[in-house]
C-alpha cells in the first residue's frame, strides 16, 4: 500500500468514529464521562469489551509469536477466562455495593488515605507504561508504511497518534467508549476473519483443508506439560493469565470503567462471562492467522519459522509484510490497516479516559467541588494526560529491546502486583494495617521480584521466571501487609 491510500484508510475510519463518539457524548456530564451514568446495556458492553481487550499488540504480535511459542498463548487465555469469572463474582458485586467510581476508593475505605494513594499511583505507573507499549507499536507500523516514505520524523508520529486519540474522548469518555468501542469490535473481528479468508484461498485451501493444515503443523502445538523451566509450560501460562486478568482487568480502572457502567451488577457479570469466552475464539483466530502466514512466507520464500525464532526477523513484522505488501488485493491491507487503528486506538483511547479519571479523581481529588470545577480540571488533566503518554512513546522509542507483547505483560508482572496484594488482603483478611507504611511495601515488593528474577537459574536449578512474577509480586506485598497488622482503634464510645 502507498502511504496516501494508509491515510485514506485511517482518515476515512475516524471521520465515523468521530462521528460515532460526539453523537454518544455529546450530552455526557461527569458521570456520563467516569462511569458513563451507569445506563449501559451489558450486550453492548461485553461486545465492546472485545474490542478493548484486543489491542493493536495482539493484532500484530499474536500471528507472529506463533513461529516461537506455537499455540501456547491459548493456555494464559484460558486463565484469562478463569480470571474473568473470578472478577464477576468477587469483585463486580463488591465494588457496585460500594458505588464507586474510582475503584481504589475501596482503598481508602479498607485501609485508609495512604493505600489509595498508592494503588492509584501503582495503577497510573501501570497503565501509563502499557497504553504508551501498545501505542508505540501503532506508531511503529504507521512508521514503515507512512513517515518513512514521506521523509516524516517519528515525533510527529507520535504526535498525530496521540492527538488522534485525545480527539475523539475528550468530550465522553465512557459514555463515548463504549459504542466506539462496538465498532472497533465489528472492524476487529471483520478484519482479522477477512484476512484468513484472502490468505487460505491464494494457498488453495477450502474451510476443512484450511483446518486440517493448521491443525496438522508443528506450530499449533497448544499444551506444553514436559518442562517447568520453560516459559510455555502450562500452569506457568495458566495461572499467570488468570492472576493477569484479575490485576489488569479487575483492578484496572480502565477495564472496570465499562464494567461499572452497566445497570446493575448482574448485568455487569454477564458482560464478564460473555467477553472473556469470546476472547478465547478471537485469539484462536490470530493464532490461526499465524500459522497461514508463515506457511504462505515459507512457499513464496518470504521467511520461515526460523527465521524469527533465530533472530533474523521480528514476529512483529509478520503480518505487516505481508498484508500491506503487493503479494494480496489492496483490500487486504486495507482491511489490516482499519483492525490494527481499531484495535490500537481503542486500547489507547480507554486509558486515556481511565488515566484521566483516576487522575482526577484519586490523585488530586474532586470532592467538595462544583460541577463546573470538576469540568475544567478533568478536561486539563485529559490534555496532560496525553502530553506524558507521547513522551512515554519517545522514550520507549529509545528503549526497545524486546518484542512489544512480552514487555506488555513484563511491564505488567511489576506494576499490578502491588495493586493485586492489596486487594487480596483487603478482601481476605479483615484486619486494620498501618497505613503510613504501605507505600513502603508496595515499593518493595517489586524490587525482590527483580532480585529474583535475575539470580533464579542460579538459586533455583535452571528455573526461568516469566510473567507469573506477577503472582509473586502480589504475595510480597500480601505478606508486607501481614506484617503491618495493627490493633483495631476503638470507637469513641468504647473509649467513654
Amino acid at each position: 500500500m502507498t502511504p496516501i491510500s494508509v491515510l485514506i484508510t485511517i482518515a476515512a475510519y475516524f471521520v465515523i468514529l468521530f462521528l460515532i463518539s460526539y453523537l454518544a457524548g455529546r450530552k455526557a456530564d461527569n458521570e456520563g464521562f467516569f462511569v458513563g451514568n451507569r445506563k449501559s446495556s451489558w450486550y453492548v458492553v461485553a461486545f465492546a469489551m472485545i474490542g478493548s481487550s484486543i489491542s493493536g499488540v495482539t493484532y500484530v504480535s499474536v500471528p507472529g509469536m506463533v513461529a516461537v511459542s506455537g499455540f501456547s498463548y491459548l493456555q494464559m487465555v484460558l486463565g484469562f477466562v478463569a480470571g474473568q469469572f473470578l472478577i464477576a463474582f468477587v469483585l463486580v458485586p463488591l465494588f457496585y455495593r460500594m458505588n464507586l467510581v474510582s475503584i481504589y476508593e475501596y482503598l481508602e475505605n479498607r485501609f485508609g488515605m495512604s493505600s489509595y494513594k498508592t494503588g492509584a499511583w501503582f495503577f497510573f505507573i501501570s497503565k501509563m507504561l502499557g497504553a504508551a507499549v501498545r501505542l508505540f507499536l501503532v506508531c511503529l507500523t504507521l512508521q514503515l508504511l507512512v513517515f518513512d516514505p514521506l521523509n516524516l520524523p517519528f515525533i510527529l508520529n507520535v504526535v498525530a497518534t496521540v492527538a488522534l486519540v485525545w480527539l475523539y474522548t475528550f468530550q465522553g469518555g465512557v459514555k463515548s467508549l463504549i459504542w466506539t468501542d462496538s465498532l472497533k469490535t465489528f472492524c476487529l473481528i471483520v478484519s482479522v476473519v477477512l484476512c484468513i479468508y484472502f490468505i487460505a484461498s491464494d494457498l488453495n485451501l477450502s474451510f476443512g483443508g484450511m483446518v486440517a493444515t493448521i491443525k496438522d503443523s508443528d506450530l499449533s502445538k497448544m499444551f506444553f506439560f514436559d518442562d517447568v523451566n520453560d516459559k510455555r509450560f502450562f500452569f506457568k501460562q495458566f495461572f499467570a493469565g488468570m492472576f493477569t486478568m484479575i490485576a489488569m482487568t479487575g483492578l484496572d480502572q480502565d477495564m472496570m470503567q465499562r464494567n461499572l457502567s452497566c445497570k446493575n451488577f448482574k448485568d455487569s457479570q454477564k458482560n464478564m462471562i460473555t467477553s472473556g469466552i469470546s476472547q478465547f475464539f478471537i485469539i484462536s483466530l490470530f493464532l490461526m492467522l499465524g500459522v497461514l502466514l508463515y506457511i504462505y512466507g515459507a512457499q513464496n520464500n518470504l521467511f520461515t519459522p526460523q527465521d524469527v525464532a533465530q533472530g533474523r526477523m521480528s514476529s512483529d513484522e509478520v503480518f505487516p509484510l505481508i498484508a500491506t505488501s503487493s503479494y494480496f488485493p489492496m483490500i487486504v491491507g486495507i482491511l489490516f490497516i482499519i483492525g490494527l487503528i481499531s484495535s490500537a486506538y481503542s486500547a489507547a483511547g480507554s486509558a486515556l479516559t481511565a488515566l484521566t479519571t483516576s487522575f482526577t479523581v484519586d490523585v488530586l481529588g474532586i470532592k467538595n467541588k462544583k460541577e463546573d470545577e470538576v469540568v475544567k480540571l478533568r478536561k486539563r488533566v485529559h490534555v496532560g494526560m496525553a502530553v506524558v503518554m507521547g513522551l512515554v512513546i519517545v522514550v520507549f522509542n529509545l528503549l526497545n529491546n524486546t518484542s512489544v507483547i512480552d514487555a506488555v505483560y513484563t511491564l505488567a508482572s511489576y506494576t499490578y502486583g502491588p495493586i493485586l496484594g492489596l486487594f487480596a488482603f483487603g478482601i481476605f483478611m479483615k484486619k486494620p494495617v498501618r497505613d503510613k507504611f504501605v507505600p513502603l511495601v508496595a515499593i518493595a515488593s517489586p524490587f525482590l521480584c527483580l532480585i529474583l528474577q535475575k539470580n533464579s537459574e542460579a538459586w533455583f536449578g535452571g528455573y526461568k521466571f516469566s510473567y507469573e512474577l506477577l503472582i509473586l509480586n502480589a504475595l510480597f506485598t500480601f505478606i508486607g501487609l501481614c506484617l503491618l497488622i495493627t490493633s483495631p482503634q476503638p470507637s469513641p464510645k468504647e473509649r467513654e
